[in-house]
């Protein structure tokens, strides 16, 4: 009896939120598309004011989706020229609109190719991208903020930069002035059965510490329950904390497993 051939293919399990907080509006925006075998994730946290930063986020996402759509490929080149797009047309609005002069948003990018199982990453401002193998993180990406340049030259403690006054203070954001370019990975991460990815806003992960997150991974066997227990935490974790306000808080959960499929 003839069998058939199997091959191992990566199988793409995500789940998205996005919360608008005790904040007026939400200028947090997220979007995800598949082009063949590769997959495209950005996220966005806008500020500004007259509604600015929802539109700069807005306008930021849907240039990427936009140009990855229409020329899907992957390569750190690519990537770049997904959020220089983005920002070619924040700045277009800004210069056509002025009550959003002062617009301005966070960026983080994730670019999966399936069929040779990498992926490659790219952000702007203090909006993460953690990568996790066998539930524990193996990498993070560095905040563009005031205090990560303090943890840098060891004036500040990384495990105290949720709580730094000038955590909020950003040095690179798309439609912000300055010389500052997107931070892109230059070598492919290669991927393995089991590895995940959380993208968060700062409305997120400043309320769930990193062993919590690496906590609800092991704890839960898909992308939407591992978020859902997450945001758990986070809810109890503002209750027991002397906070008022939440910010808008947003997130992806991407976990990548083999399965067989035929030749």
């Amino acid at each position: 009896m003839h069998k058939p051939n199997l091959k191992l293919a990566m199988h793409l399990d995500a789940a998205q939120f996005t919360a608008i907080g005790t904040r007026k509006t939400n200028e947090d925006a997220l979007a995800w598309a598949n082009e063949d075998e590769l997959a495209c994730f950005v996220l966005a946290d806008g500020t500004g004011g007259h509604s600015g930063g929802e539109i700069a986020a807005r306008l930021a996402i849907d240039a990427v989706i936009e140009k990855f759509v229409r020329e899907a490929s992957f390569s750190a080149r690519a990537l770049r020229s997904y959020l220089d797009w983005a920002i070619l047309k924040v700045a277009q609005s800004k210069r056509d609109n002025l009550s959003q002069r002062q617009m301005s948003t966070t960026i983080a990018a994730v670019l999966i190719d399936q069929s040779n199982r990498c992926a490659l990453w790219a952000h702007m401002g203090d909006t993460r991208i953690y990568q996790f193998r066998q539930g524990r993180i193996k990498a993070v990406s560095k905040d563009h903020s005031q205090a990560q340049r303090l943890v840098d030259a060891g004036m500040a403690d990384y495990s105290r930069i949720r709580q730094h006054p000038h955590r909020n203070r950003l040095f690179a954001a798309i439609g912000a002035e300055g010389d500052s370019v997107p931070e892109v990975t230059a070598d492919a991460l290669e991927l393995r059965h089991g590895d995940a990815f959380l993208m968060c806003t700062d409305g997120f992960w400043e309320w769930v510490l990193e062993h919590e997150m690496e906590f609800c991974l092991a704890t839960t066997n898909s992308s939407e329950a591992w978020l859902s227990k997450m945001n758990a935490i986070a809810e109890k974790n503002i209750s027991t904390s002397k906070a008022i306000n939440r910010d808008n808080f947003s997130a992806f959960a991407i976990c990548l497993h083999d399965e067989q499929v035929k030749r």
